[in-house]
């Protein structure tokens, strides 16, 4: 399905909402076109195309409430949906958390979360990019394994108080792993943009290529406390666990890490290491997202650490309304600031520690005190008097963001990085955190 415009989905909204006989009824309707291209041992195993598109129709009576999707737009079967999202809420017992919804918001500007050129890539592209990727690892003897994708979309919603909302946004992501003939060193890269033109395959490819070669021969080393510089693909799977878990409710209630004895919290109490700044920022054009949040919420520049202090929570608008304070919604667009230092001089000026390039495999120990476990991979080296001395075997770590970012020794220079866990992207910079906590060895590559 081709990528509606705003007037398009005014349209069929309107009409979709002119069947309503609920209360109050909510419709959201979104939709992507993409594709993508998959290889493994060096060859080309799957290309495809995905279009989608789907509508919620959400019908409420008093807090009772009925959903239905469907992605037939015709009159009948839209009428259809709304007839039957009427009967399933006559159905629903009552929500005492149901919060009516919203009326007409004020939004910032759109953000240029959609480009053209990246709309417009076709599968000879994908190829052709795929293609430069398979000679680097051919060139070095590699095995390469990779995911190249690009998508289209678009987003919208309006209700019966007169809420309305449009929003289109682009994406292109790749990911490469290498592997030695031996199978005994990995390298990897990951990276996601709005623009395809800031998608460098070529060079992330032989960034993988420098860790996969580089990290041969790898020695094992006594686990314990370690000065470590994170890449910022190896941070952020961490950092997302912080900025990820700042809900107010949660925290009221005494479940969170930010929970304090007596029903209080943490918030406006310094939390981390004072060169800590964590905001989110729906304009920011190395990061932009949508202005508006799935309920309707307008999305604003919010700062939730600010030299170490938390300043923010996010609340639903149940939560905010039963608390009385405003619905905030949660981080979107997260942003960490950094410094103007290199990784590069960061490792110069590391003594002794170790350079991680990858964490992986992120589960949960205690929640209390955000408390995680994971493994590094693909490429962990030894620092020495400034210098990466040689490849290490791979760790399992012990570790909370919340002590790590009291731990932290150096920032370097923020840049967009992708999680290999929630795939969701953040700017965030390369950190040398002291006394990172490495539990046990692993014989994973």
């Amino acid at each position: 399905m081709a990528i509606l415009s705003e007037d398009d989905c005014r349209a069929l909204l309107k009409k979709a909402l002119s069947y309503s006989k609920a209360d109050e009824c909510e419709i959201n309707i979104n939709g992507s076109d993409g594709g993508n291209l998959r290889y493994a041992r060096n060859t080309v195993s799957t290309s495809g195309a995905i279009s989608q598109t789907s509508m919620a129709i959400s019908s409420a009576f008093g807090k009772k409430l009925g959903i239905v999707t469907t992605n037939e737009y015709d009159d009948a079967s839209i009428e259809k949906a709304v007839r039957l999202s009427e009967e399933l809420a006559k159905f629903a017992p009552e929500n005492p958390e149901f919060v009516s919804f919203l009326g007409p918001q004020t939004y910032s500007p759109r953000s240029k979360t959609f480009d053209q050129a990246t709309a417009d890539i076709t599968p000879k592209f994908r190829t052709d990019r795929v293609g430069e990727s398979l000679q680097i690892a051919k060139d070095n003897k590699l095995t390469a394994a990779g995911y190249l994708q690009n998508s289209a979309g678009f987003s919208s919603m309006m209700n019966s108080h007169g809420l309305f909302a449009y929003n289109t946004t682009t994406d292109a992501s790749f990911s490469i792993t290498l592997r030695t003939e031996d199978s005994q060193g990995s390298g990897y890269s990951t990276k996601d943009f709005n623009e395809i033109s800031k998608l460098d395959t070529l060079a992330f490819t032989k960034i993988a290529a420098q860790k996969a070669t580089g990290s041969k021969g790898a020695k094992a080393i006594e686990p314990g406390k370690y000065t470590v510089i994170l890449e910022p693909a190896a941070g952020i799977v961490l950092l997302e666990q912080l900025y990820g878990g700042l809900d107010a409710r949660s925290a009221d209630e005494g479940r969170s890490f930010l929970s304090k004895p007596g029903g209080k919290t943490k918030l406006g109490d310094k939390l981390v290491d004072e060169r800590v700044n964590i905001y989110s920022d729906p304009s920011n054009p190395s990061l932009p997202t949508s202005s508006w949040t799935g309920d309707g919420r307008p999305q604003e520049k919010t700062s939730w650490i600010e030299k170490g202090v938390l300043k923010n929570l996010q609340y639903s608008r149940y939560w905010a309304q039963k608390q009385g304070v405003k619905a905030v919604p949660s981080p979107d667009g997260v942003i960490m600031d950094g410094t103007d230092m290199s990784l590069e001089d960061m490792i110069k000026g590391t003594e002794k520690g170790i350079l991680v390039t990858r964490l992986w495999y992120i589960r949960p120990v205690d929640p209390q005190t955000l408390l995680f476990t994971g493994l590094t991979r693909d490429g962990t080296f030894y620092i020495e008097n400034g210098q990466i001395k040689f490849p290490i075997k791979n760790m399992r770590f012990n570790e909370s963001p919340v002590i790590m970012l009291n731990n932290l020794d150096a920032l370097g220079k923020t840049e967009r990085a992708v999680s290999g866990e929630s795939f969701q992207s953040a700017l965030i910079p390369p950190m040398r955190i002291r006394d990172f906590t490495f539990t046990s060895l692993s014989d994973a590559v």
